[in-house]
Formats: structure tokens, C-alpha cells, sequence
């Protein structure tokens, strides 16, 4: 892969994919970089909505002159309450935003759902989802509602009553595979209906009779395994429900079989 700095050519490259929707892994390998560099790149200068190929291009000259006129001995940036540097959390939030993109999730919605996870509390308002991404109101809140019909996070009232926050809780895989247990459900039993409609004696018909089969196996065998993994995990955390404390969408799933 090539070495050195973003030309301008490249941030022009990166721009347009990024109106064409194409995600960080796809438009890095076409510039031969690694994704973390145009995750890096598009995080600190404007995010996926706000990138401009000349602003980023003016963005670095200035900052490859401030460098120049720094003195040759300044002083390392602080590291956090655990010794973490920022350079050190800023990769690890690229390197996990890269990996969420590549396992389908939106580009978005793959920003908010690391942010959040890399974020200690793993819990942060819009205000400041909006201010770390460096994104639009509308931005987040698109990807929140995304992530909130996943059952990837929930949200909760801060305590002042005022402002609502968006938090990841312990149990967040378990609700979020039963979610997913509950569409391979509902699936299931549009598959078969069609079927029966169509009639299960001809190819459509034994097509989606199949089908239906096997959604119903993969949902039972999903719903089976985060059931047994709740009941054998070795302890609860403050986020997490308790026994028996299952929303009604988690009782409709488990119901249905």
C-alpha cells in the first residue's frame, strides 16, 4: 500500500465515494490505504455528511505547518484515567467503525454504535454524538433509529429528567438476537401463507414452504441459544434486566414458538 500523506487527488477520491455511498473498506481499497486511514480521515473533517475534499486538503496543510513550527521537543499528549493516549482511542474507534461497516451495518449507524461502544460509559446524548462525529442532528438520529429497531441500544432519561441518552446495556446481543429471532418468525410465517396461496404442490408453492422451514429452525435454534446463554452467564451488570423482566417484544418471540 502506498505510504505518506493524502494527496488532494485522494481526498477528492474519498469524497466522491463517500456521495456515492460506498463505504470506508471499498473506497480505501480502491486508493490502495488502509480503512482505518479514511475512517481517520473522514472522522476529523466533517464526517460522512459534512467531508469536503478542499476543506480536508486545507485542513492538512495547516496542520502539516503548525508541525513545522512546533518546537522539536513538545510535550506528549495526556493520556486518560487508564494511561490510554487520544491517538490510541481515535484507531480503536476507526478499526471498530471499519469492522461494523463491513458486517452490513450503515455507515451511520456503524459511527454511532462505536462511538458508544468505545465510550467508557457506553452512553452518550445526541448533543454529544453530534459533537464527536461531527455530523447533523438528522444524521444521528437517523442511525439511533436504526440501531433502536435492532435492539442494538435503548434510551434512557438522564437525571435531571431533561435530556435522553442513548445507552448500550449488557445485555444488548441477548435482546438483539432475539429480535432477530422474532423477524426469522415473522418471515416464516409470510413464507408459508404465500405458499398456501400459491399452492404448496407447485414450484413456488415447495419453494417457499421451504423456506419457511428453515426460518422457523434458525429461529428456534437463535431463541434457544441466547436463552441458554442467559441463564448460564456468570453475572449481571447495572444495565442488564433482570430474570423474568423480558419486554413484551422478547414474550411475543418466545411465544411464537
Amino acid at each position: 500500500m502506498p505510504a505518506g500523506r493524502l494527496t488532494s487527488q485522494d481526498r477528492q477520491h474519498i469524497a466522491a465515494g463517500l456521495a456515492a455511498g460506498r463505504g470506508y473498506a471499498d473506497i480505501a481499497r480502491s486508493l490502495g490505504r488502509p480503512t482505518s486511514t479514511v475512517t481517520r480521515e473522514v472522522a476529523r473533517n466533517g464526517g460522512v455528511a459534512g467531508y469536503r475534499a478542499g476543506d480536508a486538503q486545507r485542513a492538512s496543510v495547516r496542520r502539516a505547518r503548525r508541525r513545522k513550527s512546533a518546537p522539536a521537543r513538545s510535550a506528549p499528549t495526556a493520556a486518560d484515567q487508564y494511561g490510554r493516549a487520544p491517538e490510541a482511542v481515535a484507531a480503536a474507534f476507526a478499526e471498530l467503525t471499519a469492522m461494523l461497516t463491513q458486517t452490513g451495518l450503515p455507515q451511520m449507524a456503524a459511527s454511532v454504535f462505536a462511538c458508544l461502544y468505545a465510550t467508557d460509559s457506553g452512553s452518550l446524548t445526541a448533543a454529544e454524538l453530534v459533537r464527536r462525529l461531527r455530523v447533523s442532528p438528522a444524521s444521528v438520529s437517523k442511525a439511533v433509529g436504526y440501531l433502536e429497531a435492532q435492539e442494538l441500544i435503548r434510551r434512557e432519561r438522564d437525571t435531571s429528567g431533561r435530556r435522553e441518552r442513548y445507552v448500550l446495556g449488557g445485555d444488548l446481543w441477548y435482546r438483539s438476537l432475539l429480535a432477530s429471532a422474532q423477524r426469522n418468525t415473522l418471515l416464516a410465517e409470510g413464507a408459508r401463507r404465500t405458499a398456501t396461496i400459491l399452492g404448496s404442490d407447485t414450484p413456488a408453492g415447495a419453494r417457499l414452504a421451504d423456506a419457511s422451514e428453515f426460518l422457523d429452525r434458525v429461529g428456534q435454534e437463535i431463541l434457544q441459544a441466547v436463552q441458554s446463554w442467559w441463564q448460564a452467564r456468570p453475572s449481571t451488570t447495572a444495565n442488564d434486566s433482570q430474570p423474568g423482566e423480558t419486554s413484551t417484544r422478547e414474550q411475543r418471540t418466545a411465544g411464537s414458538h
